[in-house]
């Protein structure tokens, strides 16, 4: 299935993990991807792995938090690939820094990149989708919707979701949809910390899925792959939760109640 045949995507936060997975993705249905990150190398090692899976890829070393990087990463990519089709915002940056000793600065150095960077593609890709009549998918997180800690990252990620439903009213009818996708807990780098810390994290955290596993970056990318697509065409507006079943309901209190012989 070729569902971005002749279609161009540019996804940011695109060295590892969860954009890596989602550039792949695309790039296997057909896309010419350009991926940003601020990691230098490992933007350019993703670009290599992707032109070895013979995907047309453009690395491009991008700081979101600054304009004129944002501003050359997208001319790069426009004089490599002509227009724009896809762009899917996946920059997050969450630290384990409790709310009273977040300062300003701490403040910012999460909500800039998660949200400002956001914003500052959304702003340089409009005049490229308006083109194309193209489609954004906002990396959000289920830490947007209910409390799950680091309150400076959530709350960045809340205002995406919100700001993922205003953009998608304001410019739906000049062809442009707007999504987001909210995951739940996802394997990826960002855990090696903890896991050095915990091996056993993700086995402490399963219980509260209810589908028994936390997620892969793949099935974030398969959900961000659908969004994007034209079988996705009647959908806007969306946060779509990819997060295992977590937000449904309580797992724990669930097999607590039920295997205490308890009725609700």
């Amino acid at each position: 299935m070729r569902r971005f045949e002749g279609r161009t995507a540019l996804i940011t936060g695109a060295a590892h993990g969860i954009g890596r997975a989602i550039a792949t993705r695309l790039g296997g249905e057909g896309a010419q991807v350009a991926v940003l990150d601020i990691d230098a190398d490992g933007v350019q090692q993703a670009a290599a792995e992707l032109a070895n899976e013979g995907v047309d890829s453009l690395a491009i070393h991008c700081d979101v938090t600054q304009r004129a990087s944002v501003e050359a990463a997208f001319a790069a990519a426009i004089e490599r690939f002509d227009k724009l089709d896809v762009l899917v915002n996946n920059v997050g940056v969450a630290r384990d820094v409790p709310f009273e000793e977040t300062d300003e600065e701490e403040w910012a150095r999460q909500v800039e990149p998660t949200l400002g960077g956001a914003v500052r593609c959304l702003q340089t890709a409009l005049p490229h989708l308006l083109q194309t009549k193209g489609t954004v998918v906002n990396i959000g997180s289920v830490n947007g919707i209910t409390a799950f800690g680091n309150e400076a990252y959530s709350a960045a990620k809340a205002g995406l979701h919100n700001l993922t439903e205003n953009l998608a009213m304001r410019y739906a009818r000049r062809g442009i949809r707007v999504n987001a996708v909210a995951p739940g807990t996802v394997r990826t780098p960002v855990w090696a910390r903890r896991l050095a810390e915990n091996p056993a994290i993700f086995d402490d955290v399963v219980r509260h899925y209810p589908l028994g596993r936390v997620g892969e970056p793949e099935d974030i990318a398969a959900a961000v792959a659908f969004l994007a697509s034209a079988d996705a065409s009647w959908i806007t507006g969306v946060v779509l939760r990819v997060d295992g079943g977590v937000l449904a309901g309580h797992t724990g209190f669930l097999q607590d109640v039920f295997q205490s012989g308890h009725e609700t």
